[in-house]
């Protein structure tokens, strides 16, 4: 019934274009993305407790209050990703508004909703971080979920594109479509384990002295050559994954995709080497951070381009006999 209710509403909203949904579906991309790196940027600058207090920024006030304990830039780094949840949330509403209004296939549906339902669970999420004091596993937590997001949004943009009343299409042999999601798996353990060596870094998100924050008691140089191990590992899925797509033939689309991703992960492992050999300053964090959601934006669009819904061929007209 209150679905119903729902669709009734949504009916007198004008009918998007596939344009304008695609538009959105990359917005939803962007800015799930994006709130990783703004909020890299407030782990770099110390300001993760600039809002000390979730969801209020400090007790009886939403927004920052001039206090001496709390530097006004830390302050305003903070809140200013807190108001980015705001932008990511209305782009999670409107690719649901749209989709519903244009009566797309149940998966699209599915992957919509996904989006607001995971924007909540992410602020939850946050608001652990915060009153936890940053504790190391919730900010590991944060980051690991809005890499979960950037994934199943690159996904949403891709059924979008399909058309709903297409032929489900499988372009290559199953053992290839298991290796890419193994390289997916593998992808997963390279952000744990970065997450981990973040944990242990120099970068803990706040510098004060009353309340320093936990971090993660393991020698960075162990975690760092395991997160390297893991990223080694999580190419040479990929280049084997790459003959295998080439011995049996692969689309256009397919080949564009797997070069894209090659590129990315090289980018990634050479942005990590200059941060290892350089301190890890804190720009190369965010740059890295935005590399990491690129990484698995570019998995996840190959992934999805391996099973697709393709049009219905049109029927020849039969000819007329003589």
């Amino acid at each position: 019934m209150l679905y119903r209710a729902f669709l009734r509403v949504v009916d007198r909203l004008p009918l998007p274009s596939l344009r304008t949904q695609r538009l959105i579906a990359v917005a939803v991309v962007l800015t799930q993305a994006g709130i990783a790196v703004t909020g890299s940027v407030v782990r770099v600058t110390a300001s993760g407790l600039g809002c000390p207090t979730w969801p209020q920024c400090f007790p009886g006030s939403f927004t920052p209050v001039a206090v001496a304990e709390v530097p006004g830039f830390h302050q305003a780094v903070e809140f200013g990703n807190r108001l980015l949840t705001f932008v990511v949330t209305l782009f999670a509403a409107l690719i649901v508004l749209a989709v519903t209004r244009a009566r797309r296939r149940r998966e699209v549906l599915i992957y919509a909703w996904l989006m607001p339902g995971g924007t909540v669970v992410q602020a939850i999420i946050g608001g652990i971080t915060v009153r936890t004091g940053l504790l190391w596993w919730t900010v590991a937590v944060h980051l690991l979920a809005s890499m979960a997001m950037v994934w199943l949004a690159t996904v949403l943009y891709a059924r979008i594109c399909e058309p709903d009343d297409g032929i489900d299409t499988v372009g290559v042999p199953a053992p290839l479509r298991w290796l890419t999601g193994l390289s997916g798996v593998a992808l997963a353990g390279v952000l744990i384990a970065g997450t981990l060596v973040t944990a242990a870094g120099p970068h803990a998100g706040d510098k004060s002295l009353e309340r320093p924050v936990a971090r993660l008691e393991i020698e960075i140089v162990t975690l760092v050559h395991l997160h390297s191990q893991m990223l080694v590992g999580y190419l040479a899925l990929l280049i084997g994954l790459a003959f295998g797509l080439y011995a049996v033939g692969i689309t256009r689309a397919i080949r564009t995709r797997l070069f894209v991703l090659l590129g990315v992960v090289c980018g990634q492992a050479l942005v990590g080497i200059v941060q290892y050999f350089t301190d890890v300053p804190g720009a190369l964090v965010a740059i890295h951070v935005a590399g990491a959601g690129a990484s698995v934006a570019a998995t996840a669009a190959l992934w999805a381009a391996l099973r697709t819904r393709e049009p219905v061929p049109a029927k020849t007209p039969a000819p007329q006999p003589a």
